[in-house]
């Protein structure tokens, strides 16, 4: 199981809920570290974005029916909590599906009890811990393997019933364990397990794959189990069940017994057994709280924790006067094959120097005491929780959110308030809800005096009206402010989430003064041009009046004496 890359939103709301913090964060995409998971599913279930990828075996369970294989379901007690039908439509709709048989978990549990029976009658031990829970099993075998000589050697009623089964019907058979637990796919898969069974579905898979084959749940024949369990079987799923079934040798020994459920409570009293504070006990452990029945992976209803108790209850009560299976069940079978080992899985982690814890810490952003919030919103419940964390490469600086936040916002700052533009922020009312340095100064007033006071107090809304209702910014409008002595470039743009109104300023007054300047300079030069031209023209036009007459006098003269000439020469 793991995380949906395309999902994840760096909550960290998996990361806080872990009880053993085995969730790594890399570019910012959570990612289970299987050596630390103790596959109690509690990630899964509370992720917001639902980003949970858990490999599912139920293609591989329709393939082993479509290819005729002999298909057996054992099913969990708890299925009486949580499925809205009764036991023998739930056994019938299995059968519709293309099971062969379908027997209830709780056979194994039996004879599990039985074994834990001998066991502490015939060893004697400080303390005994139960071992039905794989969770369980992992929080001992990872963090605390100091422990593992007081869990006792036995399968789960999983891999029991799965054995006993193969017993019942061959080796050839396809068998199918049908759960609440995502912790019981990974059981399925250790060494010492993968050939007790083949398939794991939990009961979200399964009622989704009957829903999918529209099977009319009503019209289909009442069918049982091939093979019922005892009452005592059926009691695993609650808190305090386990110890039930073995009270007579937990009584004749003189035990005390603590029923502990809940990833907390569990670590909390292995600590306690880790300080030799507890003896003489049998300890009943379930990663989930309130046992199977409150494990986080059960079916997404309104069914809750009482209710499904109270159903569970009703169904045993319902099948008391079932006739009675034959007690001596466990031994046709060699109880070698039950017996398990446990061994030291634990992490061997490297701890940071205090040099390095300083200088993780100062990339954070803590350089003091003061600066150590220890809130725990990363996942971690210090900040030097979560600096180690950093060293061993499962966790970012970058998950402080005081720390991001306090560096966006200063950046944010910097910007905003060196930015050589006026800023104003307006909420929905026009109301200002804040301004920048550069739009105090032209306008000549305190951002803090006018704080969500209307802008119209100062200037015209009515562009910021405009775009809020329109929702169209306005792009490098000029508009002038003569109050003020004030020219700009306006743009004005509405944020729909935040109902803000950004108006930017550009204050233009002096390139508008210089622009007048060059325009009165251009049109005194014209002036003075037309000036020039005009008395040129006027020159003109003395010198050609005073040509025009010398021209006239020469031609006169000059006609006069050709005249002159010409009579002289017809005299002659």
């Amino acid at each position: 199981m793991n995380f949906s890359k395309a999902n994840c939103k760096n909550c960290y709301k998996c990361l806080r809920y872990c009880p053993v913090k085995a969730i790594k964060f890399k570019n910012e995409q959570a990612e289970i570290d299987e050596d630390r998971c103790i596959a109690c599913g509690h990630c899964m279930r509370i992720c917001p974005q639902n980003a949970r990828q858990t490999v599912s075996d139920l293609e591989k369970v329709k393939e082993a029916i479509k290819n005729g294989e002999t298909v057996i379901a054992s099913v969990a007690p708890s299925f009486a909590g949580i499925l809205d039908m009764e036991s023998h439509k739930f056994v019938a709709s299995l059968k519709k599906l293309g099971f062969s048989y379908v027997e209830e978990t709780a056979v194994g549990a039996e004879l599990v009890s039985n074994m834990y029976l001998e066991y502490i009658e015939n060893n004697e031990q400080v303390n005994y811990i139960s071992t039905a829970c794989p969770s369980a099993n992992y929080i001992v075998e990872k963090y605390y393997p100091e422990l593992i000589k007081y869990l006792i050697p036995i399968v789960s009623p999983m891999i029991a019933h799965s054995k006993m089964l193969r017993n019942t019907y061959g080796n050839n058979i396809f068998i199918v364990f049908i759960g609440p637990c995502i912790g019981k796919k990974i059981e399925s898969e250790s060494i010492s397990n993968k050939d007790a069974l083949d398939a794991v579905l939990t009961f979200e898979e399964i009622t989704e794959w009957i829903n999918n084959s529209e099977i009319n749940i009503d019209e289909l024949k009442d069918e049982e189990f091939n093979k019922n369990s005892l009452i005592d079987g059926r009691k695993y799923p609650f808190s305090g069940g386990i110890a039930d079934c073995i009270k007579p040798i937990l009584e004749k020994k003189n035990l005390n017994i603590l029923s502990v459920s809940g990833t907390d409570n569990c670590t909390g009293l292995l600590k306690c057994l880790e300080n030799g504070e507890i003896e003489n006990t049998f300890i009943e452990i379930s990663a989930c709280s309130g046992s199977c029945i409150g494990g986080p992976n059960m079916i997404k209803s309104e069914t809750g924790y009482y209710k499904r108790i109270a159903k569970v209850k009703n169904y045993i009560k319902s099948t008391e006067n079932s006739k009675k299976r034959d007690t001596e069940l466990i031994k046709i079978l060699d109880k070698s094959v039950f017996s398990r080992n446990f061994m030291d899985k634990s992490i061997k982690k490297q701890i940071a120097s205090e040099k390095d814890i300083r200088k993780i810490m100062k990339s954070m952003g803590k350089h003091s005491l003061e600066d150590e919030l220890n809130c725990g919103v990363c996942g971690y419940d210090t900040c030097k929780q979560k600096a180690q964390a950093v060293f061993e490469e499962m966790s970012e600086t970058t998950m402080c959110l005081h720390y991001m936040r306090t560096r966006a916002e200063s950046i944010r700052n910097v910007i905003f308030e060196n930015t050589l533009n006026c800023i104003i922020l307006l909420n929905g009312n026009m109301e200002i809800k804040d301004m920048n340095p550069p739009a105090e100064e032209v306008f000549t007033i305190k951002a803090k005096n006018v704080i969500n006071k209307p802008i119209s107090c100062i200037i015209d809304d009515s562009d910021f009206k405009y775009v809020k209702e329109t929702g169209e910014s306005i792009i490098n409008k000029k508009v002038s402010y003569p109050k003020y002595n004030l020219d700009c470039i306006e743009t004005v743009a509405y944020i729909p989430d935040q109902d803000i109104v950004m108006v930017a300023l550009v204050n233009i007054t002096a390139e508008e003064k210089n622009r007048k300047k060059l325009m009165e300079l251009k049109e005194n030069t014209i002036e003075a041009a037309e000036q020039v031209i005009k008395k040129q023209m006027m020159a003109a036009q003395e010198i050609a009046s005073l040509l025009g007459e010398t021209t006239a006098e020469t031609k006169i003269t000059l006609t006069k004496l050709k005249k002159i000439v010409e009579d002289e020469n017809s005299i002659i």
